[in-house]
């Protein structure tokens, strides 16, 4: 379960909030806040994975409270000012409501916090708990250890698996949706458009790249904030 809480000066807003946080069965609510002082005094008597930020409020504004807290939770901004949104994504947020917001939109920012929720806390699934498959390479069945892959490379309508047991990858004729459908979406994480890393085996997060041993996987600039979530590199 996420435990959140849900700070936002309008008591409608706060009372959707909470209804909507109630109908998903990964989500806890503790409390919710109309201000920044209220949510300071729940932060320090109970865990919060997670926190929906309201970013004009009276007092203390939901940017300056998050730049307050030296180790944030993640955070949903929920505001009805889209020019704030670029500086909240500065913050390394996990996603901006903009109000009036649907609940299908709601549920989409969710489920990104879940997932990342799932990843820093390594619920994901162990590659190695993965059945074997096979592919077709050149008219020949070949078979791919799933514990064996290191990562995934893109090329239009193929793909090449690099393996750990090979310098050489495979080649086959499969898209990279297929591949992701595959596999449980928590045993890869996506680097780069062209890019699926295993999670379990990357051994350093740098600013361009992963690495999984002594191999360099390309990170992508609309792909770094997810990745810098998921390892927490505020040390990098």
């Amino acid at each position: 379960m996420i435990k959140c809480i849900a700070i936002d000066d309008e008591k409608l807003v706060r009372d959707l909030l909470e209804d909507n946080i109630r109908q998903l069965p990964f989500l806890q609510l503790i409390k919710t806040c109309k201000n920044a002082f209220e949510a300071y005094e729940i932060l320090e008597i109970e865990q919060v994975d997670l926190i929906f930020l309201d970013i004009q409020m009276p007092g203390l504004n939901g940017l300056q409270f998050l730049q307050s807290l030296p180790h944030p939770p993640m955070v949903i901004l929920v505001t009805a000012y889209e020019q704030y949104a670029l500086e909240g994504f500065d913050q390394q947020v996990v996603d901006y409501l903009l109000k009036p917001f649907s609940f299908e939109r709601f549920v989409k920012a969710c489920n990104r916090a879940n997932e990342w929720f799932r990843l820093q806390n390594n619920q994901q699934s162990s590659i190695t708990d993965l059945p074997d498959f096979f592919v077709n390479v050149e008219y020949t069945l070949v078979k791919i250890v799933a514990a064996d892959i290191d990562y995934i490379e893109g090329l239009k309508d193929y793909i090449k698996i690099h393996l750990s047991t090979t310098e050489k990858p495979v080649l086959t004729r499969m898209t990279m949706k297929a591949m992701e459908e595959k596999m449980p979406a928590n045993t890869f994480v996506r680097t780069h458009k062209s890019f699926l890393a295993v999670v379990q085996k990357i051994t350093a997060v740098k600013r361009d790249v992963v690495c999984i041993g002594a191999k360099e996987i390309p990170v992508s600039g609309f792909y770094k904030d997810q990745l810098m979530k998921i390892f927490n590199p505020r040390e990098i």
